[in-house]
């Protein structure tokens, strides 16, 4: 009954302990020790508010305070803190009446600390143990009733109510137990008599208080003496002494000693551990007879801070003492600070803002005081800072922005020295390398580009090539090209030209011609292939080149087959006098353009010559009376391309001063196009015979405005029609599309000789007159040619 109240006492004050821990925010768990592993020990979660979904998130994490070992973890699923290895209790703590076990909760994001202390129960699960199976004990037959000899206790590990309660000293006629706290003495209730019994056999038996009930016994071997009535006294109870850590082996830690009254074999004393582990027996040993203690083995203050040793003085004839060593290990700075990386954000965005929080670091060092205290650092050079959180836990945070294209990645080294003397201290790098965003547009290596191209060009060939540059990474370093939407002379630019979306060739689409546009513009793209997109445009401007694919294009005379056309030369022209000008025009440009007039064919190859840039026939010398009458001129127009193009033209004169004089009109034939005149004089022929009243009103007419309007020799009036003209020559002066100043009206009628006849008319000096009509009077003429005698005369 007595045991089972002090358990539900000792439970009791486990709860109050762990509501008083909980309200100054930390956890407290009892339980005992032993239990299996994946045993729960309690809900971390619950208790702190936290939501479960949370834990993995915040990379939740059990760590212990002081130690590598792991014996708890956390369910992240779950909360719960559960059993990750066995836990001893007197392995943790020894004998100590409480047995605490720290642990930490780390939560990232943002950075929590929730300390944790576990409370180890003992269980009863060892028994009473004495140092020896026998105890012998030397006791003279003279000792007198009342006599006390002490014997050695037991001991048992676990601690409080499972410890060692009560003893029990077997039946017997001289000795009774008598027990003072954990001194265990025989105290001799009847007087020996060594004639009776030379020798007794005890049974001492050692109960704990645990439940089941644990024991352990010893046999306590007296032998009845002669008379040895002084035991050994220690110069101390307690002795005490204080070691330095890593002392070397061989050093002596302290002297204990003690006196025997007796003389000769009874006051012989010799020296003992009493109840040591072997642990102890590995680091102290003890001179047997003079009762010096030295260290053999290596001491840690990390491992233990202290030593409690029991020392007996033990007589020649059995009679012993006992005393207590206590050995303090004082902490030298023999532990370098440790850094543990707890948690790390790798690879950083390029775009995290200073302040960021990248990872999370412990600095733990084994030593005490101010051995134990550290000072952290990093170098300067780069955008990061140490900031101190909670404990011993540090974060390290951007100090300023990060550009990837600039660094790419970094080597962090973490320095930690501690106050110790001489300090200590330690490093560890950290690499963090510098995620890529899509922050930098694709650059072009030029502002624009220009690209030349010859008309003519075969679709699909090269024009010129963009290219675009982005320093992001990957895809976001990806450059695609495009054209942008646009238009070239009201047709889409895509179907003049295309661009390569991998290299940035453009290409033609179509063939290009000079005379159409000699130039335009296409605007290009480039975009990468980041999340969003980032693109630049640049400016292509494309140049056409003239090629020679155009012949020259005579104007006047009209092409051959389209019209028959006639020039009158009077008789009386003389040399150097305008005849006639051919009038030609080329569609291409600059020298492609520049025309040059040829007479490849003459009736009289001396009689006429023509300009060769200006196109205008000119009589070489005075027209004589054994001329030909019909003079036909084949001209050739070229151009100075490479290779030239030329176009002919046939210029048909007849040298008269008078129509009367001319024969008939309609038998007036030409060996080229003999077919096509007959053609037309027998249309004509039909027509004026239908339509006869028509034509007399027609002539009326004509005759009426002879003097201002032009007639044709055939087929009514003839002028250069405008479907002649290429479009990039404009109307001069009302008539024709000569770009000189020359205007040229020629006049025939059909059907009458007598007909009035208009000279070819110049607004040159030295060209024959246009005005006058064959009625005019010679001086008419003499106002034009000048005062001459021998100026022809023009008949009425």
């Amino acid at each position: 009954m007595d045991s089972k109240t002090t358990v539900f006492k000792l439970r009791c004050f486990y709860f109050l302990l762990l509501w008083l821990h909980g309200a100054h925010g930390d956890l407290s768990f009892s339980f005992p020790e032993e239990m299996k592993r994946g045993s729960v020990i309690g809900n971390v979660a619950k208790d702190l508010g936290l939501e479960t979904s949370a834990l993995a998130r915040r990379k939740a994490r059990i760590d212990a305070d002081g130690t590598d070992k792991r014996y708890c973890d956390i369910n992240l699923r779950s909360g719960e803190l559960i059993v990750a290895d066995r836990i001893d209790r007197e392995g943790l703590c020894g004998d100590k009446a409480s047995c605490i076990l720290k642990l930490e909760l780390v939560l990232e994001n943002p950075l929590e600390l929730h300390r944790i202390n576990l409370h180890i129960q003992d269980v009863n699960d060892n028994s009473p143990i004495f140092n020896d199976e026998t105890l012998d004990l030397e006791i003279p037959e003279s000792a007198l009733k009342g006599a006390r000899f002490v014997i050695e206790d037991a001991r048992d590990a676990d601690v409080g109510q499972n410890s060692v309660q009560q003893y029990n000293l077997g039946k017997n006629d001289n000795f009774i137990l008598a027990v003072n706290g954990n001194t265990l003495e025989l105290v001799l209730d009847k007087e020996l008599d060594r004639e009776k019994q030379n020798e007794l056999n005890l049974l001492l038996t050692a109960l704990d208080g645990g439940s089941p009930q644990r024991s352990g016994t010893v046999v306590i071997h007296v032998t009845v003496l002669d008379a040895n009535d002084n035991a050994p006294v220690f110069s101390q109870d307690v002795y005490k002494a204080s070691l330095p850590e890593n002392s070397p082996v061989d050093t002596v830690v302290i002297h204990v000693s003690a006196t025997d009254a007796d003389e000769g074999v009874n006051g012989d004393v010799s020296y003992d551990f009493v109840h040591v582990s072997e642990d102890v027996k590995k680091i102290f040993s003890i001179d047997r007879k003079v009762g010096e203690i030295r260290l053999i083995g290596v001491i840690d203050y990390e491992t233990t801070t202290s030593y409690e040793i029991r020392v007996k003085a033990k007589d020649g004839l059995g009679l012993s003492s006992y005393s207590k060593v206590m050995i303090s290990i004082t902490d030298v700075n023999d532990n370098a600070p440790v850094i543990q990386l707890k948690s790390v954000s790798d690879p950083i965005p390029e775009n995290a803002p200073p302040g960021t929080e990248v990872g999370i670091i412990n600095v733990q060092d084994r030593d005490s005081e101010s051995n134990r205290q550290v000072r952290c650092s990093i170098q300067q050079n780069v955008p990061f800072k140490l900031v101190a959180s909670i404990k011993n836990y540090y974060s390290l945070v951007t100090t300023g922005h990060l550009d990837r294209e600039v660094v790419s990645d970094y080597n962090i080294t973490i320095r930690a020295t501690d106050e110790g003397s001489p300090p200590l201290s330690s490093s560890k790098t950290v690499h963090l390398s510098v995620a890529d965003i899509n922050d930098n547009p694709p650059e072009f290596e030029e502002q624009s580009y220009s690209a030349y191209v010859s008309e003519n060009n075969k679709p699909g060939s090269a024009l010129c090539s963009v290219s675009a540059r982005d320093p992001d990474w990957r895809q976001n370093g990806t450059v695609i090209y495009s054209l942008l939407g646009g238009e070239v002379n009201g047709a889409p630019v895509s179907s003049y030209v295309s661009v390569n979306g991998d290299t940035g060739m453009i290409h033609a689409v179509r063939s290009f011609d000079y005379e159409q546009f000699r130039s335009f513009k296409v605007q290009v793209m480039a975009r990468d292939n980041g999340s969003p997109p980032l693109s630049s445009n640049v400016s292509v401007s494309v140049f056409i080149s003239d090629v020679n694919d155009n012949s020259p294009q005579i104007l006047y005379p009209a092409p051959e087959g389209n019209s028959f056309m006639t020039e009158l030369v009077p008789k009386g022209a003389h040399g150097g006098s305008l005849v006639s000008k051919v009038i030609a025009v080329d569609a291409d440009s600059g020298q492609n353009a520049w025309l040059s007039y040829q007479i490849v064919k003459s009736t009289d190859p001396g009689l006429f010559s023509i300009g060769v840039h200006s196109g205008e026939i000119r009589t070489q010398r005075d027209i004589s009376e054994s001329d030909s009458m019909k003079q036909n001129l084949v001209v050739s127009v070229k151009d100075n391309g490479q290779p030239s193009l030329s176009a002919t033209c046939s210029m048909y004169l007849l040298i008269s001063d008078n129509l009367a004089e001319v024969p008939e009109l309609k038998d007036i034939s030409y060996e080229e196009k003999n077919s096509k005149l007959t053609s037309y004089l027998i249309i004509a022929l039909v027509s004026v015979s239908t339509f006869f009243l028509t034509f007399i009103i027609i002539i009326l007419g004509v005759r009426f405005c002879r003097r201002r309007k032009p007639r044709l020799l055939f087929d009514g009036a003839v002028a250069i029609p405008s479907a002649y003209l290429p479009p990039n020559y404009a109307d001069v002066d009302g008539t024709g599309t000569l770009r000189s100043a020359y205007n040229y009206d020629a006049y025939l009628t059909t059907g009458s000789r007598t007909s009035d006849f208009k000279f070819v008319s110049s607004y040159n000096d030295n060209t024959l007159p246009a005005d006058q009509t064959l009625r005019k009077s010679p001086s008419d003429f003499a106002d034009v040619f000048g005062d001459s005698d021998n100026s022809p005369e023009i008949l009425d």
